[in-house]
């Protein structure tokens, strides 16, 4: 015989994920925001900003302001893994005179 479902339990849960997801997209929208610098133009301005957007009905524009966002997160992403690489090579030359410091001693 098969064990009924909890679907109280089971909604809950759904609930539960879906308003987690939300609080993510919130959060989100949010450090894009920032990410962008938007945060430093007014509340209305970046409101009016985004109405204007969202009110838009042409094709071409609307692919512009793609590619720009597209280069914006590739300008990201090598920005990011720039970063990784000069702290690397940070370390290893950290380490590099390090070694060269214990030779001079020895």
């Amino acid at each position: 015989m098969r064990k009924p479902r909890d679907y109280d339990s089971e909604l809950k849960a759904l609930d539960e994920k879906a308003r987690m997801l939300k609080e993510r997209r919130l959060r989100q929208l949010g450090e894009l925001v920032v990410a962008t610098g938007a945060d430093s133009l007014r509340v209305e301005q970046l409101a009016g900003v985004l109405l204007a957007a969202v009110e838009a009905n042409d094709a071409a524009t609307k692919e512009g302001w793609r590619k720009r966002g597209a280069v914006f997160f590739q300008g990201s992403r090598k920005a990011r893994g720039r970063a990784g690489r000069d702290a690397r090579s940070a370390s290893a030359n950290h380490g590099d005179a390090q070694s060269t410091q214990r030779q001079d001693r020895a």
